[in-house]
């Protein structure tokens, strides 16, 4: 399996996203995933669009991606975390 693109998003691409690409990080080791995690503002996600593999973001997503995105509130709330981490670890295991 190739190494899987994250790209962990939010308004800044330094508070809250930092706490996401973390648990990603550890998410990731706990299930032998291999992925690049890209912490990155919101508005840079563009310049990924050939590379990324999947897009989690803290923040509103307005535009169409040709890679999955999910939302990870929940990783600020602990409101359906568990739901979150299933659907992250699925998409990476693609």
């Amino acid at each position: 399996m190739k190494k899987k693109q994250v790209l962990v998003a939010c308004g800044t691409g330094i508070a809250t996203s930092t706490i996401v690409s973390k648990a990603i990080e550890d998410l990731c080791k706990e299930n032998q995933i291999e992925c690049e995690i890209v912490q990155i503002k919101i508005t840079e996600v563009g310049s990924y669009v050939d590379t990324a593999d999947l897009l989690v973001t803290t923040t509103i997503v307005q535009n169409e991606y040709p890679f999955p995105v999910i939302n990870a509130r929940a990783f600020l709330t602990g409101l359906g975390l568990d739901e979150v981490k299933k659907e992250i670890l699925e998409q990476l295991k693609k």
